[in-house]
């Protein structure tokens, strides 16, 4: 590797050959640089993925009536399925001990909210304490919801920091200052966070005082709950599951539901929705490695073929070197040191940009589901390691015809 007559000898070859070199160097350069950016697209869809899922707590199971599709027991279909206190309280009863937080929700609908002489318009929805961990709302003044506000139905509200932007821009703090909800007078005790402005949108009340003053009865929108996060994901998952189908099937029979209508009583698992995605992904990026590999391979080729092609040229000068004393390794040597040169120099020069390109690019890229595409630079070498062993074999069998042509005809040779 270090004899230097060697080297000026494939400089030479490669300035005598300048495009078709770099055309081959090309060829094997991009198919790292396809690889590497399709693997860190791959990376940044997961990531993506994982963001989203990142919004509410990662094991959050949320509970929705729809309307019955099916005949059951005597009922027709199109029935409305109506959620009340009881099937929240008898949820808990039969699956508590694998509840981690747990929030019924209301919508309350057709109210008006004032502050002031200003009208507002967000949505306002009854939830209890727990609320705050499932829906993974962080406090930035003040505090959330408590227990004692549920069980005094106090009149207290939380809102979101896009309420405080656009509403309490003049004050310092809205903590203390009171809307008007249909003429009954709220506290404003909190502010919270959410990564979405959409998110912080939202007036937060206590979900006794929704129903006791807005004439919700015990009737309930919609149930939420978190379930313990176990270290193993596949575990959570079939945990997730279990207790969903659970679920369901016990609101199911308190509902008269049919047991295959499961558009009545809608149960949704974050933890299978994830499953799906990252299998989703996982086979992206199985595509995505098949991809870049064909590319590869496609440059070794040309690599292989460019190697056919100096042997081919320099036929006599391998003849002489034979008729002079040279062993068959040492031609064999000569052919594969180019080979891997070439290969080596083109592998490293595709990395470099792609890796360079990702570390420029990759943290200003946020677009649904793909976030700070990015690849281990351990897996990266790993691959152009691979490269240059390919580039080896690929250009073994050149030398090896090289070293196998018999002195007499190489001499021959015009």
């Amino acid at each position: 590797m270090l004899d230097l007559e060697r080297w000026q000898e494939i400089f030479d070859t490669i300035r005598k050959n300048k495009l078709r070199t770099f055309l081959t160097g090309l060829s094997v350069a991009s198919g790292i640089f396809i690889l590497v950016i399709l693997l860190g697209f791959g990376q940044g869809m997961q990531n993506g993925v994982a963001h989203e899922f990142e919004e509410d707590a990662a094991t959050s199971v949320w509970v929705w009536p729809g309307v019955t599709s099916k005949e059951f027991k005597g009922l027709n279909p199109g029935r409305s399925i109506q959620l009340k206190n009881e099937n929240y309280e008898s949820s808990l009863a039969l699956f508590g001990d694998k509840i981690e937080y747990k929030s019924p929700r209301i919508f309350v609908r057709n109210v008006s909210v004032n502050y002031g002489k200003e009208a507002l318009v967000y949505g306002i929805q009854g939830v209890s304490y727990d609320f705050q961990f499932i829906e993974n709302a962080k406090m930035s003044e003040g505090r959330f919801l408590n227990y004692q506000d549920e069980v005094t139905t106090a009149k207290v509200a939380i809102i979101g920091n896009k309420i405080k932007r656009d509403v309490f821009e003049d004050l310092k703090t809205p903590l203390g200052e009171y809307i008007n909800i249909s003429g009954v007078l709220f506290k404003i005790v909190g502010i919270y966070s959410e990564r979405e402005d959409r998110e912080e949108e939202r007036i937060y009340i206590p979900v006794t005082t929704a129903q006791r003053v807005f004439n919700g009865g015990d009737r309930i929108n919609n149930m939420s709950y978190t379930l313990p996060m176990e270290e193993n994901f596949d575990l959570a998952v079939a945990q997730a599951t279990a207790f969903k189908e659970k679920l369901q099937a016990h609101l199911q029979q308190v509902h008269t539901v049919a047991p295959e209508d499961t558009g009545a009583i809608q149960v949704w698992s974050a933890l299978e929705e994830a499953k799906r995605y990252y299998s989703l992904i996982r086979n992206i990026k199985l595509f995505f490695w098949f991809v870049g590999i064909c590319t590869i391979i496609a440059g070794v080729v040309s690599v292989s073929n460019i190697m056919l092609i100096v042997v081919k040229e320099r036929t006599r000068e391998i003849g002489i070197r034979k008729a002079l004393g040279a062993k068959p390794w040492s031609i064999v040597g000569m052919i594969l040191q180019e080979s891997i040169f070439v290969t080596a120099i083109s592998g490293f020069t595709g990395l470099i940009f792609s890796m360079g390109l990702l570390e420029i690019l990759g943290p200003y890229v946020e677009v649904d589901y793909i976030l700070n595409p990015s690849v281990n630079l351990n897996v990266a070498l790993s691959t152009v390691v691979v490269l240059i062993l390919a580039g080896t074999i690929a250009g073994f069998f050149p030398a090896w015809r090289a070293a196998s042509i018999h002195t007499i005809e190489a001499l021959r040779d015009e």
